[in-house]
C-alpha cells in the first residue's frame, strides 16, 4: 500500500509537471507571455541574452532555491520537488521543439495559463512543486494561513510579471502574462479545492432534536448545538452546525426537509475543514 501511494505521489508531480511544461512551451513562450516563476525569469534572462534555453535557466536559478527549501520545507517535500524541477526543466525543451499553435495572444495567453494552473495543481495535490517561486510561495503560505496558495503565488508572480513588460519593450505582453498568471492561480485553487471541497450547514429548526439525530443517523456527521435567540419572538433556541462533504449536500437537504419541513437551511462552501472525517493538521493545501 505505501508503495502504491508512492508510485502514485511520484506519477502526479512527472504528470502536473509535463502538463505545466506544456501549457508553457505550447501557448506562453511562442507569444513571449509567462505565468511569473522561474519559467518566466528563465524566458527573460535567454532574451535579455540570448544564450542557453528556458528549459536550463530553470533548473540554474532553481539551485539556490531548493538549498532554502531542503532546509525549511524537509526532505519529501524537497525530494518530490526536485523531481518536479527536472521533469518541468527536460520537458520544456523537448515541448519547445513542437510546431507552433497558430493562434490570437489572448486565447494563447488564457489556454497556457489554464493548462500550467491545473499542471501545478496536480504537482501541489501530490504534495511538491516545480521549484521557484512554488517554494517560495510555500514557504510564505506557512506563515499566512488564511491565504490561499494561488492568491501568495499572484502576488509573487505580479513583480516578475511587470519584468516581462520592460524586457521586452511590450506593455501587451505584460498584460498578457497578468491574465495568463490570474488564469494559472485560479486554476491551482480549483484544483486544490476539487480535493477538499467541504461545506457548511447551518440549519434553524424548532425540532432541533429530531434534526440532529437524523443528520447523525443517516449522515454519520457530527452536529454542534449552538445556543441563540430570534430576533423578533425572542425565543431561546438551538442553531445547528454541521460540516459535510460535497457529495452529501443533497441527502442533507432531503433528511432536514423530511424531518422538518419549516427548518431553515443555509449552505455554504467551506474550505480547509480540518478534524476527524475530514483533513489532518499539517496536511499541505
Amino acid at each position: 500500500m505505501f508503495q502504491r501511494k508512492s508510485f502514485a505521489r511520484l506519477g502526479g508531480i512527472m504528470l502536473g509537471a509535463a502538463m505545466f511544461s506544456l501549457g508553457f512551451a505550447l501557448f506562453l513562450e511562442p507569444y513571449h507571455i509567462n505565468v511569473g516563476g522561474i519559467s518566466a525569469l528563465a524566458q527573460l534572462t535567454v532574451q535579455l541574452t540570448g544564450l542557453g534555453s528556458v528549459g536550463l535557466g530553470v533548473l540554474i536559478l532553481n539551485v539556490p532555491l531548493f538549498v532554502l527549501g531542503w532546509r525549511s520545507l524537509g526532505k519529501s517535500f524537497f525530494w518530490g520537488s526536485v523531481l518536479g524541477m527536472l521533469t518541468t526543466s527536460v520537458l520544456l525543451d523537448v515541448f519547445s521543439n513542437l510546431p507552433l499553435v497558430a493562434t490570437e495572444p489572448l486565447l494563447a495567453a488564457l489556454c497556457g495559463g489554464a493548462l500550467c494552473g491545473f499542471g501545478l495543481g496536480v504537482v501541489f495535490c501530490a504534495g511538491a512543486s516545480t521549484g521557484g517561486s512554488d517554494i517560495l510561495g510555500r514557504l510564505l503560505r506557512r506563515r499566512l494561513r488564511g491565504a490561499s496558495m494561488g492568491t501568495v503565488m499572484l502576488g509573487i508572480d505580479l513583480g516578475i510579471v511587470a519584468l516581462t513588460g520592460i524586457i521586452y519593450h511590450d506593455l501587451s505582453r505584460a498584460l498578457y502574462s497578468a491574465l495568463s498568471l490570474y488564469v494559472s492561480s485560479q486554476v491551482i485553487d480549483g484544483v486544490l479545492f476539487r480535493f477538499d471541497d467541504s461545506r457548511l450547514a447551518i440549519v434553524i429548526s424548532d425540532c432541533y432534536e429530531e434534526v440532529a439525530r437524523a443528520i447523525d443517523e443517516q449522515l454519520h456527521r457530527g452536529v454542534t448545538l449552538l445556543q441563540a435567540k430570534g430576533y423578533y419572538a425572542r425565543r431561546d433556541k438551538y442553531v445547528l452546525l454541521c460540516a459535510l462533504r460535497r457529495q452529501q449536500l443533497t441527502q442533507l437537504q432531503d433528511t432536514v426537509m423530511m424531518t422538518d419541513p419549516n427548518a431553515f437551511l443555509i449552505l455554504q462552501q467551506a474550505h480547509q475543514v480540518l478534524g476527524d472525517g475530514f483533513r489532518r493538521y499539517g496536511a499541505e493545501l
